[in-house]
């Protein structure tokens, strides 16, 4: 049985998510983050970093936590949400390593100076409004001429991606003038796994 430890957050939402796509079993464990459950002594002995989401694997005594890891776990148990073609394949793992290495944590910064800083800081607030939109300009850029990132097949490196552009849409971080990023944001938008991912363990009502 999988065991899936997260909250409603961006990086949770890869997670459900990816498993509402491949239709796996899980048991969902509702994190209250607000409540300082992510800090208490049972989840850290999953997680010592106190982050969400954590996937525990019953079956195979397997317990990851960072959302790329478990999207990549996830693709390779089943071998489902990485394309087959070797380029295609290693497109996908590109893009989702660029999620994990620049546009999450950029847009984690941004939240973090436009919305909770205790005061503004307006040099930094300037700095991540300029690195995002030249990621989505990137994201834009490498859609413009394939429907998702990895080319024609839909992957993990969508469900990276759009964790973060859910929000993103939520807390008004707009792209709206990056043409083909909002269209596949759109696309994927639309699809029934992601409509139910996004809603577990509750819907978000900001970052």
């Amino acid at each position: 049985m999988l065991h899936l430890y997260s909250d409603s957050s961006p990086n949770g939402f890869k997670a459900t998510i990816a498993l509402e796509e491949l239709s796996l079993p899980y048991q969902l464990h509702h994190v209250r983050i607000d409540e300082g459950e992510h800090r208490q002594s049972a989840f850290l002995a999953l997680n010592p970093h106190g982050r969400i989401p954590v996937l525990e694997d019953s079956e195979t005594g397997v317990v990851l936590f960072e959302s790329a890891a478990i999207l990549l776990y996830l693709a390779d148990r089943t071998g489902k949400l990485l394309p087959a073609d070797p380029r295609a394949r290693w497109e996908a793992i590109k893009w989702l390593q660029f999620h994990a290495s620049s546009v999450g944590p950029l847009l984690g910064q941004r939240v973090h100076f436009e919305l909770f800083a205790d005061e503004p800081i307006a040099p930094a607030i300037e700095r991540y409004r300029r690195l995002t939109q030249e990621a989505f300009t990137v994201l834009d850029q490498a859609l413009a001429g394939r429907p998702y990132l990895a080319g024609d097949d839909y992957s993990i490196a969508d469900i990276a991606h759009f964790g973060w552009t859910h929000i993103a849409r939520i807390i008004h971080f707009d792209f709206s003038q990056h043409h083909h990023l909002s269209a596949w944001h759109e696309r994927v938008a639309a699809r029934a796994a992601v409509r139910k991912g996004i809603t577990l363990p509750a819907p978000a009502t900001g970052a």
